[in-house]
């Protein structure tokens, strides 16, 4: 290899490790919201990541890494969920075949986060603004980076996420 190529390859696995660095966390706790298990979010991180590689080393550039990373994994939770359409499955196959049901920790671990009681109620939140608000107050996403993700337009995600939080407050006042 040249010496222009090595250091392109290096210059982009600094930047893969820093966004590794500044998103992972970030990006599991969004792929365990979606698919509720902690090892197929992890797995679904660490395919993003794979696929974020191959696509530097095939494109070399990618503008916006963290709507990039965003996109790639919601595309592959996308995935998951029509994987999961297909193989429709009862408790007794899978019990069946050696598969033992787990206790869910997931209320320990919104237990020992701060705004543990916002996290609860945003589950409550319609469907058309959990996710938006999840993403731009859990996620801290700006607007631009949702569009990218969700395809939508900044100003009716604006919206979304106004209408949302005056859900929220509702739903706070009344518990």
């Amino acid at each position: 290899m040249s010496k222009a190529s090595l250091k392109r390859e290096e210059a982009q696995k600094e930047e893969l490790s820093k966004a590794y660095g500044d998103f992972n966390k970030g990006l599991n706790s969004y792929a365990f919201f979606k698919v509720s298990n902690h090892e197929i979010g992890e797995d679904m991180v660490q395919e993003t990541f794979v696929k974020t590689w191959k696509y530097l080393v095939s494109k070399g550039k990618i503008d916006g890494m963290k709507s990039f990373l965003y996109h790639i994994l919601n595309n592959l939770i996308v995935d998951e969920y029509r994987k999961r359409k297909r193989k429709p499955s009862s408790l007794d196959a899978l019990t069946d075949g050696g598969f033992a049901p787990s206790i869910d920790n997931s209320e320990e671990l919104f237990n020992t986060i701060d705004g543990k009681v916002a996290v609860l109620l945003i589950q409550k939140l319609p469907d058309i603004y959990r996710e938006i608000v999840h993403m731009r107050y859990v996620q801290d996403l700006s607007l631009k980076e949702m569009a990218e993700i969700t395809g939508q337009s900044e100003n009716t995600l604006s919206v979304r996420v106004h209408r949302g939080v005056i859900k929220l407050r509702v739903l706070y006042m009344e518990r």
